[in-house]
């Protein structure tokens, strides 16, 4: 059963920028661009290391280590080498601006 979590408020997530937070053992990238707020499984399907430390481009992660650009809205590969999507998940910010994961 999916579980909603609260993670910190919006604003703890600057425009452009991306965040990790670990949330029942699972890494989990926050993102913030001009389209709203992403969240996606913080490891490359190709290399197993974390997105969160790659280059933000519009609506494109790409991993620092080989290059591979991941679709932060779908969590799609879009070059190589990597094949597989990584996880998406919905992302919710309340009344009172704090934002909210759903695993």
């Amino acid at each position: 059963m999916p579980e909603i979590i609260e993670l910190v408020t919006a604003d703890q997530v600057p425009l452009g920028t991306v965040k990790r937070f670990e949330i029942n053992d699972l890494a989990v990238a926050i993102i913030h661009t001009d389209e709203g707020f992403f969240a996606l499984e913080d490891r490359c399907s190709h290399a197993d290391v974390a997105l969160s430390e790659g280059e933000l481009e519009g609506c494109l992660l790409e991993c620092w280590l080989h290059g591979s650009a991941f679709d932060i809205r779908t969590g799609e590969p879009q070059s190589l080498p990597a094949l597989t999507p990584v996880a998406t998940f919905p992302v919710t910010i309340d009344s009172q601006g704090t934002l909210s994961v759903t695993i």
